[in-house]
């Protein structure tokens, strides 16, 4: 996986431009990755986009210059989304495409090159948000519990591991990324109820922590047979080093092969799962919303409509006359 390193190399010469404007495209991922803290696989990807971008100018009309990025016309900027569907581009990455256009174009303005007017002319494709797919309350707490992990393949303490960064995921909603980010010195061990994580675009929130999560972080303290310094990472692979997030989707995947859920049961679902169960019990929207570290108001909103397909699909299958009503009946007439 590249990261924002490589993301900060001189591009390439095989990219079409001249120097202006790759020193130009330097400065931009440079923004990107140390004033806006934007995550190596985004600024990795925006850099590709307009890489692609570049080379279909080039094709198109000759070597491309900021000042003909600047004098870009609308259906240049279209030509390009067609191009890309015509390659079997889904709608989101032509959106994330388009989103590093205009961030490379805002770029070029605050340096005084111009504005892409075009870019402004041009909307972003439509692209329907998938609705999470979380969990059952057991199923979910299956995956968090050790003893259904159990096997004679594994040591207790990697067990004891898997199970304390599960609890993690749907006790306190994190991301993956964000459970394995903790250093030791952070463990939330019992008797601590918040902990502090870092997550998208390098933002610190605090989540709760709850009492079985802690035991869950201490019960693989107890276990592990490394020493973890303080400023070393909580939890660790085999031999001691940062716990890759292919080995907790691997115990994932084994778990539910042996508790027999859908291959939708991945460890970010458990993440949804936390969401879910809260809003299912009447969390207010706007708390569930800062413990999961959304941006957007309008992310954390797909859950109700995940509840709302809940209780619709149970209604169906326990109301005598839903078929009726599903078949399109006036429910006033039943």
């Amino acid at each position: 996986m590249p990261t924002a390193a490589q993301a900060l190399r001189a591009p390439s010469p095989l990219i079409p431009g001249d120097e202006a404007l790759h020193a130009a495209m330097r400065g931009w991922l440079a923004a990107l990755a140390q004033e806006r803290r934007m995550a190596a696989n985004t600024v990795v990807a925006y850099e590709r986009d307009l890489r692609q971008f570049l080379a279909h100018l080039a094709v198109r009309s000759g070597p491309p210059t900021i000042a003909r990025l600047i004098a870009l016309k609308p259906r240049d900027i279209r030509a390009f989304m067609a191009a890309r569907r015509a390659d079997e581009i889904g709608g989101r990455s032509l959106m994330r495409a388009l989103a590093g256009l205009r961030s490379f174009a805002k770029h070029l303005e605050r340096e005084g090159h111009g504005t892409v007017a075009a870019l402004g002319a041009v909307r972003s494709p439509k692209v329907e948000r998938r609705l999470p797919r979380p969990l059952p309350v057991a199923a979910a707490k299956a995956l968090t519990d050790a003893d259904l992990h159990a096997d004679t393949e594994r040591e207790p303490w990697i067990l004891a591991r898997d199970a304390a960064v599960l609890a993690l995921l749907y006790g306190s909603g994190l991301r993956i990324s964000e459970a394995l980010g903790l250093l030791r010195r952070d463990a939330p061990l019992p008797g601590i109820d918040a902990v502090t994580v870092l997550g998208k675009g390098s933002k610190q929130r605090m989540v709760p922590v709850l009492p079985v999560v802690a035991e869950a972080v201490a019960a693989y303290l107890a276990a592990c047979p490394h020493a973890l310094p303080p400023e070393g990472p909580l939890f660790v692979g085999a031999k001691g080093g940062p716990l890759s997030p292919r080995i907790i989707q691997y115990a994932v995947a084994r778990a539910r092969g042996a508790l027999g859920l859908p291959d939708s049961a991945t460890p970010h679902a458990l993440r949804h799962s936390f969401a879910t169960h809260l809003l299912a019990r009447q969390g207010e929207l706007r708390a569930i919303q800062e413990l999961l570290g959304h941006a957007s108001l309008s992310t954390t909103q797909l859950y109700t409509k995940v509840d709302a397909a809940r209780l619709l699909s149970a209604f169906e299958a326990a109301h005598p006359r839903a078929g009726r009503i599903a078949a399109g009946l006036d429910p006033v007439q039943l």
